[in-house]
């Protein structure tokens, strides 16, 4: 993958429209088809806030203000919450994890192999045939 790294601002770089914001906080997880046939032409933005606190919906805010579309990663459609002592769940990933997801995902086109790679278990999720055991 090819980065490149400037201060300017991504809308300022970007059509409004070709801009997709991942946040945790989207309704738009189901139906997210990143490196498709649709998506070519779109802009991910990841880690548009990076903080050592989770503010729930802040990234979904953010992107609402700037009026720009919103997607999330799949994982409440192919994981399911595992049974843990803290009860804790998060669908919130760090940067590289996403990044881990999406290259995953870009060479095995497998959101189930994909999610494996990126989402650890310490977030509280497995693949449903990992829950039985």
């Amino acid at each position: 993958f090819q980065m490149d790294r400037t201060p300017e601002s991504y809308l300022d770089l970007f059509p409004l429209d070709a801009i997709v914001y991942l946040t945790p906080d989207s309704e738009n997880g189901k139906y997210f088809t990143c490196f498709g046939q649709r998506a070519r032409d779109k802009v991910y933005v990841l880690g548009g806030l990076v903080d050592e606190s989770i503010h729930k919906e802040l990234t979904l805010r953010r992107a609402r203000e700037q009026s720009l579309q919103t997607a999330r990663l799949p994982i409440r459609e192919y994981m399911v919450r595992a049974p843990n002592a803290r009860n804790y769940h998060s669908e919130t990933l760090a940067i590289n994890q996403v990044f881990d997801v999406l290259c995953t995902y870009y060479e095995t086109r497998s959101w189930s192999a994909a999610l494996r790679a990126g989402v650890s278990a310490g977030k509280g999720y497995v693949l449903p045939e990992a829950a039985g055991q």
